[in-house]
């Protein structure tokens, strides 16, 4: 069954059942994408101005390029952390974080870098770490040492003219806490974001074009378990024929609809 395509608009009427679907939902899982934080106009992986569009992600964003020029590696995160310092997050991120707040059995899996999910849960009281968001690629605003391991939380502008970020215990440099190019997904996590999809009823995909694996097929794990899927983009993806339902529009509109304190209590 394929539920509302084409066009939404600023307030869209969600038919009443799909809302008391995912009301009476026995488990959620929400995956998050880059259109999620497009629409809160955090640039892309490839946006970024200036000399950086001479270099390709893939000669900066790998344990190989931060061995061989960690300040130069550095000098674009930072620069993408100032970006991104600039947004705010949207009402598609507050819709999930008000549902992570409300309901034990929610479950955020996101493949996005920029913290917005947790600056969302911080806007209304929440935690940014909280356990229920399990974020598939890192962030940019946490730190892991090279030396040791251990990762904390870097929210400071790196300057790198001057010393880079070391490690307090150590004495190891800090390397931003993402995953590069030619690393594995943080087992735990990604272990964690497939066990709860195969026991959601109802999976949500957010603003993700779904070509990027394995995230892409956490959503699969719901269906193969007898769950259903809802596609939110304002674009066809290789998910969309799986999809129970397809709404077609911005996911700062369609989420707050979908996932409405208004439709848990009806």
């Amino acid at each position: 069954m394929t539920g509302r395509e084409g066009p939404i608009g600023p307030e869209p009427d969600l038919p009443s059942s799909l809302r008391h679907r995912v009301a009476a939902a026995r488990g959620l899982v929400i995956l998050t994408g880059a259109g999620v934080s497009a629409e809160s106009g955090v640039p892309t992986f490839r946006d970024t101005d200036g000399v950086w569009s001479r270099f390709r992600p893939e000669d900066l964003a790998t344990p190989e390029a931060f061995r061989s020029d960690p300040a130069r590696v550095w000098e674009w995160y930072d620069l993408r952390r100032r970006a991104i310092a600039t947004c705010e997050p949207n009402a598609g991120h507050r819709a999930i974080a008000k549902a992570l707040l409300r309901r034990e059995d929610v479950t955020l899996v996101t493949q996005n870098v920029d913290g917005l999910h947790g600056r969302a849960m911080m806007e209304l009281g929440g935690s940014p770490a909280h356990p229920r968001i399990l974020e598939l690629h890192g962030t940019l605003f946490r730190v892991r040492c090279s030396g040791c391991q251990q990762e904390v939380p870097h929210v400071e502008p790196v300057d790198v003219s001057r010393l880079l970020p070391h490690c307090g215990e150590c004495g190891g440099l800090f390397r931003p806490a993402v995953v590069w190019f030619g690393e594995m997904l943080p087992e735990q996590t990604l272990d964690t974001a497939f066990r709860r999809a195969s026991e959601a009823e109802i999976c949500i995909v957010a603003g993700t074009s779904a070509v990027v694996h394995p995230a892409a097929s956490v959503p699969l794990a719901t269906l193969r378990a007898g769950g259903s899927l809802i596609e939110v983009n304002p674009e066809p993806t290789p998910l969309s024929s799986h999809a129970e339902w397809t709404l077609r529009g911005p996911s700062a509109v369609l989420l707050p609809a979908l996932l409405g304190e208004e439709a848990a209590g009806a």
